[in-house]
């Protein structure tokens, strides 16, 4: 009698076996689905936190008061960097500019223009702080007087490259013209496209805040702590934190919102798929009425009926379930080892970004069979509770 409730089980699937066959594709397609969904989310938001980190300090102090420099103090960094948590310390400058390809002497008259984010740096300092070799391999050239580095979608939307000459005007309107060193890029086109890297002289002395500093840029050991290390530094310092997770505080909470309406809108396709279980089942129990009131007449329990329809749900489930997730990660494996471009205009990233969590993948199987379970208990109850006298009647 142990073997008689999974030989039924089988015997009712093989019976209907093109129906069986639709409900187990469509809980494949809907798990795959889910699986693929998710794994995207993650790599977008795995991407944005990579990519930024490349050109974002994880944490910067600056003056609490908008715009005021402060001295440039080489103690004062040193004594950052010595800080616990703290990795590497760089002094910085900032500015904001109009930024042209030089094509006559007024700015912009014939040349393409836009908007760029100036920061000077000391390459020897910022490279301990910032994951972009560029800066390193150019800081010869952005040494010399009249070197910047751009993001390589701005140098694009300018139409220049290495060599050439660029105009510059700050909100006070100095004009100064500079020479592209290099271009560096991210794959963050919130980055890429409006960020230019100057010497920290330099850029001193196009401001004309000669031996004075934006603020310091640093590097933690651990990134997730930015903003703890950050309240313990302005306290001791009287430096106003900005951690880079504030900075894109609102861009990562909705990639993990639409992650989890993603989640919930994938979630009805495995729902649909499952009464296409429930669909079988009662087809069935109607078709084998009579069967199963001769198999109660023969002695088989009430639970062992509910037993039967009740496994052959999870196996319909449990089958389409573990085609669904390995269909979801062929796919999300194609896409990782073949990344499929991305336009950078209208996205933050350049490619396709996926990654795996095995703990998406376990729950979304979870929630597929208890979803595949609990759609066949209304029909297996029935045919457990099919009185046996009544039917043969």
């Amino acid at each position: 009698m142990r073997a008689l409730v999974p030989y039924l089980a089988w015997r009712h699937v093989r019976r209907r076996g093109l129906q069986s066959a639709l409900t187990v594709t469509g809980v494949a397609i809907g798990v795959a689905v889910l699986v693929i969904a998710l794994s995207l989310t993650n790599g977008f938001i795995d991407e944005l936190v990579t990519s930024t980190l490349r050109a974002t300090p994880m944490l910067t102090l600056q003056s609490y008061l908008p715009g005021e420099t402060l001295p440039d103090d080489p103690a004062m960094a040193a004594a950052l960097a010595g800080e616990r948590g703290v990795v590497a310390a760089a002094p910085f400058l900032s500015g904001q500019a109009l930024i042209a390809r030089r094509a006559s002497q007024a700015l912009g008259v014939s040349g393409r223009q836009g908007f760029t984010q100036l920061v000077g740096i000391d390459p020897g300092l910022e490279t301990a702080v910032l994951d972009l070799p560029v800066l390193a391999e150019q800081g010869a050239a952005m040494a010399q007087a009249g070197g910047i580095v751009l993001g390589s979608t701005l140098a694009q939307s300018l139409g220049v490259s290495v060599g050439d000459a660029v105009m510059l005007r700050d909100i006070s309107g100095a004009t100064a013209q500079f020479t592209v060193a290099g271009t560096f890029r991210v794959g963050n086109e919130l980055i890429d496209s409006v960020t230019a890297y100057m010497s920290l002289p330099n850029l001193q002395a196009y401001l004309g805040v000669e031996g004075r500093v934006s603020g310091y840029h640093l590097r933690l050991s651990d990134p997730t702590a930015a903003h703890r290390v950050g309240l313990a530094l302005a306290d001791r310092y009287s430096l106003r934190p900005v951690s880079w997770e504030s900075l894109f505080a609102s861009l990562i909470s909705q990639l993990r919102l639409q992650k989890a309406v993603i989640g919930v809108v994938v979630f009805l396709i495995v729902i649909v798929a499952a009464f296409g279980i429930t669909n079988v089942l009662v087809l069935t129990v109607n078709e084998k009425t009579a069967d199963i009131a001769i198999l109660r007449a023969l002695g088989a329990s009430e639970g062992q009926v509910l037993r039967t329809f009740t496994l052959q749900g999870f196996a319909l489930g449990g089958l389409g379930t573990l085609l669904g997730v390995l269909l979801g990660l062929a796919v999300a494996a194609y896409f990782k080892f073949q990344p499929y471009p991305l336009p950078g205009d209208l996205y933050f990233i350049t490619q396709l970004p996926i990654q795996f969590q095995a703990l998406d993948v376990v729950w979304v199987c979870a929630v597929s069979l208890v979803t595949s379970v609990v759609a066949g208990l209304l029909p297996a109850r029935r045919a457990a509770r099919l009185d046996p006298v009544a039917v043969l009647r």
